[in-house]
């Protein structure tokens, strides 16, 4: 599980002057010293940020040189201004690293509406081009220069030998709240050594962020900025991977998106649970994956799980309109491993038990099964407390 830079990348974090507090990071450079392969997953919401839009215009690609994010301002409903900027902060990125200036992808998070204070952007991307390192320790600043509302920084990786070539995968992300799929409010750079096309990295891509990224949520609410990249510069040498290889790589790759995406709600604004909830039994991945969402967003499971109570009646009932066709008396739920509800009835439980172990555990587990199919999900989400609405009541947008 080490989190390291992989072969022929260097990273840096610095404090730019967009948010206030010196001692938070808000721009991150991740560069390649060769071309890479990139891909990118966006927000489906129709009002999306400009660098959302720079970077659908560019990937996939096999000539990335250089991600550069900025937090503290989203650069998003800034219209053909924002374009501008966002263009802008990609040439000068590439720039500073020697690269074209579509060798760039932009990557920008924080408040909506405002533009981006350029001349500090400018000044940041030039003070962490000269402290690019691939030294581990550059890692932490640069993953702290995507943050927003988050308390920690994101950071997971894995080292595999594939092929007889030690490849290392590496990724960073963002994300506490605004967050609903498809995705969830979040930035996440992941990054590796392996030898893969633009097509490969593409299609890896967004076979991993369909069970992973696409499977959390917090609030319900799509973000205009949410952006998933995956950098492929070939490093670790070798042909391109292919066949079991290929395979073994994917394997990995969900494992380090796995890791980010839990990350994310696991850091939810305020939140007092980590919630994951294992749906099986639907008719297929795509029932299973509605009711998930359904139970997930439900203010109702969700402060009850704030409060300890292991209140059956509101997990049932928030299946039940998700709009997905199943009988009622094939329905069976646990909550922590203790059964609940079996086959479309109560059961006897010891409620202060149960209760008890929501209370005194971050994880709450929530599993139920349909009895209709093979059809399965696993989705993440947090509970709903006073914190998350005194944050989001004082945020200003």
């Amino acid at each position: 599980m080490a989190i390291r830079v992989p072969k022929g990348y260097r990273v840096a974090g610095v404090h730019t002057g967009v948010k206030r507090d010196a001692r938070k990071q808000d721009l991150a450079l991740v560069v390649s010293d060769r071309n890479a392969a990139a891909a990118g997953v966006y927000t489906q919401n129709l009002v999306y940020a400009a660098p959302v839009a720079l970077d659908r215009e560019r990937t996939p690609s096999d000539r990335i040189r250089v991600v550069v994010a900025n937090s503290g301002n989203a650069n998003a409903c800034t219209g053909q201004r924002g374009l501008e900027d966002a263009r802008t902060m990609a040439r000068l990125a590439a720039e500073a690293v020697g690269a074209e200036a579509d060798q760039a992808l932009v990557l920008s998070t924080g408040i909506i509406g405002v533009y981006l204070p350029l001349d500090l952007i400018a000044k940041g991307i030039e003070a962490a081009a000269a402290l690019l390192s691939s030294d581990e320790d550059a890692l932490i600043p640069a993953a702290r220069g995507m943050l927003t509302t988050d308390t920690v920084h994101k950071l997971a990786g894995r080292t595999a030998t594939i092929g007889g070539r030690e490849i290392q995968i590496t990724g960073m992300a963002k994300g506490a709240a605004m967050m609903g799929p498809n995705m969830a409010t979040m930035l996440a750079v992941i990054y590796t050594d392996a030898p893969l096309d633009k097509q490969t990295v593409d299609r890896s891509l967004k076979a991993a962020v369909q069970d992973t990224f696409n499977c959390i949520s917090v609030d319900g609410h799509m973000s205009t900025n949410d952006t998933v990249l995956l950098l492929a510069n070939g490093a670790a040498g070798g042909p391109p991977l292919q066949g079991a290889d290929l395979a073994a790589f994917d394997r990995v790759l969900d494992e380090v998106c796995v890791d980010l995406a839990r990350s994310i709600p696991a850091d939810g604004e305020g939140a007092t649970h980590l919630i994951t909830l294992e749906i099986t039994g639907c008719a297929d991945r795509d029932s299973a994956l509605q009711i998930a969402k359904t139970v997930a967003n439900s203010p109702l499971v969700k402060t009850a799980i704030t409060g300890a109570d292991p209140n059956w009646g509101r997990i049932v009932s928030a299946a039940g309109y998700a709009n997905v066709p199943f009988d009622p008396a094939g329905v069976t739920l646990h909550v922590n491993g203790f059964m609940l509800y079996r086959a479309g009835a109560p059961v006897e439980f010891d409620a202060k038990v149960v209760s008890d172990s929501i209370r005194q555990n971050r994880d709450t587990l929530i599993e139920l099964d349909f009895s209709e199919g093979s059809g399965r999900t696993r989705f993440w989400t947090t509970d709903l407390t006073t914190e998350y609405v005194r944050l989001n009541a004082d945020y200003h947008t």
